[in-house]
């Protein structure tokens, strides 16, 4: 049987000092950002999602978001080479937690840049947003990971946002899902949907129609529930302070053999 495992990390004790790019700085309380991923790590628990925590990153204070570290695609791991710099450390104990899984490991290279984030898988379609944290050298080298599986690679202009998932994410039924002022390009998408917040633009497919959400977007819940989804709210208002979203959190693992 396939399982379900989702990746994730617990924030560092230095999350405050995490990069800001398109935001102002705020005051970050490390102790609250914690309880608060906590709480998420066991909301996707609840809903049938094994956690597998990768070492900590405490140097490194936007480990938390360790979905920037890795793209999946079926079995293979791409282990990414952030653009931000200081990003790169994070991803050796990944790799290691992912080869113990029995993933198959490939990487990404210089001058290639890739950040996880900046990927939007839906069915065999990867979209890859081309911005300030990946490169056109990230984008060849995804591609040549990915099309030999039967990918179909599809590189999205992001300027306007961190990484293409900042402005984008997808429904069950792969209708993409953004707010329209920050989504560079909504024709690129077959199935487009604008949402009345920014937060709202972000969900985590927990499987049975149920969507995990920020908890900072009220009205866009209430539309995904008038469509017929189940949304579950989670504060990460802390992470939100730093950019982050319920998609940077977490790796979900759909594709490996329990």
């Amino acid at each position: 049987m396939p399982s379900r495992r989702a990746l994730v990390r617990r924030p560092s004790p230095r999350l405050a000092e995490g990069l800001v790019t398109h935001v102002e700085r705020r005051p970050v309380d490390a102790e609250a950002a914690l309880a608060q991923w906590e709480a998420y790590a066991a909301a996707l628990r609840e809903h049938g999602w094994e956690t597998v925590e990768t070492s900590p990153a405490d140097d490194c204070p936007d480990g938390v978001f360790v979905e920037d570290t890795v793209v999946m695609f079926r079995n293979v791991a791409l282990i990414t080479r952030p653009g931000a710099e200081s990003r790169r450390p994070e991803t050796t104990a990944v790799e290691e937690t992912l080869a113990r899984l029995g993933c198959s490991v490939n990487w990404v290279w210089p001058p290639g840049t890739l950040e996880g984030g900046d990927v939007l898988k839906i069915g065999d379609t990867v979209y890859v947003g081309r911005g300030g944290r990946t490169n056109a050298a990230g984008v060849q080298q995804l591609r040549a990971a990915f099309e030999p599986l039967g990918a179909r690679v599809v590189p999205v202009p992001v300027s306007k946002v961190l990484h293409l998932k900042s402005a984008v994410t997808a429904l069950p039924d792969g209708t993409v899902i953004g707010y329209e002022p920050l989504v560079e390009q909504p024709s690129l998408f077959p199935r487009f949907l604008p949402v009345p917040e920014e937060p709202g633009a972000h969900v985590v497919l927990l499987g049975g129609g149920k969507l995990l959400m920020a908890a900072s977007a009220p009205k866009t819940a209430e539309l995904f529930a008038d469509l017929g989804y189940d949304p579950v709210q989670v504060d990460i208002s802390e992470f939100e302070k730093l950019e982050g979203c319920v998609t940077c959190l977490s790796v979900r693992l759909r594709d490996l053999q329990a």
